[in-house]
């Protein structure tokens, strides 16, 4: 099954199943958050009701897409490993051997989810934006202490996910130990849509899937690789994430960037003198995901800065 949230004419939100390249509205208010929480019974009954008696028939590409779930909690984890060793070595730093033996993950902000379409601002006073070109797990049953063989089966899908990074604010506050801060809060993109595991049977390779992934700036590919370049498995970092506490349905898990999935990875290779550049107002920013769809957002001015007294 393939879902998508909606903006409804009267400007609700409404969720629709995906059958070629049109929407079947759900005859109801219910979230796509709601129909979670079990082995996809919920889902699957939903999906009856959408394609046998819709509200409304619309054109997926004419949509207006909002993000298909809104996390109660985001979790973002650094799963290829390729991404960051790309980056040190450029740098002459090693890798620290226990990224390969920690699945590390920062939590990130829920109040600033947005949709695939909707525009982005750049973060308040940020001069190096970036995106992240990321696949994000989406909790369906939720558990505790689950166990690395059982943890897939607590997924409901997977989506599209950017974490918009402002890169010189993320590394002023990383100084500090406390990890991201300002430079992660500004912007979380999720969709267009929820894609259910069955969908992708077919991709299966290793611990993951062999899916297509690429990212564009005003129509030029800077972002290319593969979801199965993935180091860590999305069973594995589950299982982490729920050492200890309880994962809710709803929840995001997300894979960390995909090797030259982001304009810091590439600055750190090129170099200050051959970088092409950082995003900036009116540039025009399109991840790709094979079966998953594609998000294509606006980036806008960031607000004004209202400075502390130390001047930040």
């Amino acid at each position: 099954m393939k879902w998508v949230t909606y903006r409804a004419s009267d400007s609700s939100e409404r969720v629709g199943l995906v059958r070629d390249s049109s929407i079947y509205g759900l005859d109801d208010d219910t979230a796509l958050i709601d129909l979670l929480g079990d082995d996809g019974s919920e889902l699957a009954s939903a999906a009856e009701r959408a394609e046998h008696d819709p509200i409304e028939v619309i054109d997926l590409a004419t949509a207006d897409l909002a993000p298909p779930v809104r996390p109660p909690q985001v979790r973002d984890f650094l799963c290829f490993l390729d991404h960051l060793r790309n980056a040190q070595a450029a740098a002459g730093i090693d890798m620290d051997s226990l990224w390969e033996q920690i699945p590390a993950f920062y939590f990130s902000n829920t109040s600033s989810v947005i949709g695939p379409n909707d525009p982005v601002e750049i973060s308040p006073g940020c001069v190096w934006f970036d995106y992240e070109l990321e696949i994000a797990a989406i909790i369906g049953r939720g558990g505790r202490d689950i166990h690395p063989d059982e943890a897939e089966s607590h997924i409901a899908g997977f989506t599209i996910f950017c974490d918009w990074s402002a890169r010189d604010l993320q590394m002023r506050e990383m100084k500090l130990s406390l990890g991201p801060s300002k430079g992660k809060d500004g912007a979380n993109t999720f969709g267009p849509m929820l894609v259910t595991a069955d969908e992708l049977k077919s991709f299966r390779a290793g611990n993951s899937y062999h899916l297509e992934m690429a990212a564009y700036v005003n129509g030029d590919q800077i972002s290319y690789g593969w979801m199965d370049q993935m180091d860590w498995s999305f069973g594995e970092i589950i299982a982490y994430a729920s050492r200890g506490t309880a994962l809710r349905p709803g929840e995001a898990i997300c894979s960390g960037t995909v090797p030259t999935g982001c304009l810091f990875e590439h600055f750190a290779v090129q170099g200050a003198d051959d970088f092409p550049g950082w995003l900036v107002p009116g540039d025009e920013v399109r991840l790709e995901v094979q079966e998953l769809g594609k998000c294509s957002q606006t980036i806008l001015p960031a607000a004004e800065v209202h400075r502390l007294r130390t001047g930040f």
